[in-house]
């Protein structure tokens, strides 16, 4: 069975969706069908990538709605997602990238309730850090007690000012840091809402001049035992605002969909 694929938005993960799925066809049983975007300036880019990528483009979501596909990648913006994602999921499953969107706890909710009703599902990839299969195993029996998160990012991407060695700039909760830091801090969001919460989630941000990359370390600690998992994230070639994993972790879940087989 072939996967039909939607995008919202088309920017630095969605051209290397489309790059990956339908240029170089690296899954036979998936395929990028339509893409989204409503504003007037967009559409000759659509229009170009239409021809080079063998997809229709629309600038009206019930039009692009109406299409036949298993599901919707939100490819845009925090404000895209709070715009279409109560629409889409009343008749397609929807894929969200931009996860900031779901710090609004009424929001996230909400979106639930359209998904229930409508018997459609809301996919949340794991973006720039991994482990979130062992978070969700060691809270399925309410046994998980303790959940850490420090990211490290480069002192430039945090601080105005100039600092010649690590700063630890925020240590908390994570309900407080997504409110304090909400640019950089999807991480958090995604793990909170994974494990136990945002407001059990520790929370440490540390700004280094000593690194180049977004280091994240999660540690855990619960009825399994505990674990300590770190990441270095690439920047996506081309776009240095863009964890590659994070576009990595998308086109994973999208051939998990086409597959008969489910590790995890």
């Amino acid at each position: 069975m072939k996967i039909k694929v939607g995008l919202i938005g088309c920017g630095a993960i969605g051209h290397f969706l489309l790059e990956k799925i339908n240029q170089e066809k690296i899954f036979p049983n998936v395929e990028i069908v339509s893409v989204l975007d409503e504003r007037e300036k967009s559409q000759p880019k659509l229009a170009k990538l239409a021809d080079t990528y063998d997809l229709s483009f629309f600038s009206d979501a019930d039009r692009f709605l109406s299409l036949e596909m298993d599901v919707v990648v939100e490819c845009a913006n925090v404000e895209a997602v709070r715009h279409y994602a109560p629409i889409v999921l009343t008749k397609k499953d929807l894929l969200i990238i931009s996860v900031g969107a779901l710090v609004d706890r009424a929001f996230y909710t909400e979106l639930e309730s359209i998904a229930k009703e409508h018997n459609r599902k809301m996919i949340l990839p794991s973006g720039a850090i991994g482990g979130l299969d062992l978070i969700q195993a060691a809270k399925v029996s309410g046994g998980l007690q303790e959940v850490t998160l420090i990211t490290r990012k480069p002192a430039k991407a945090l601080l105005s000012e100039t600092v010649e060695k690590e700063t630890i700039i925020f240590k908390g909760k994570a309900s407080e840091a997504i409110s304090k830091f909400p640019k950089n801090i999807n991480v958090a969001i995604i793990l909170s809402l994974a494990g136990i919460g945002v407001n059990e989630t520790n929370v440490q941000i540390v700004a280094d001049p000593q690194i180049d990359k977004n280091i994240h370390t999660i540690k855990a600690r619960g009825d399994f035992g505990e674990f300590e998992l770190q990441i270095a994230n690439h920047a996506m070639p081309g776009n240095p605002k863009t964890s590659y994993l994070t576009a990595l972790s998308i086109l994973s879940l999208l051939k998990s969909m086409g597959e008969q087989t489910i590790i995890g």
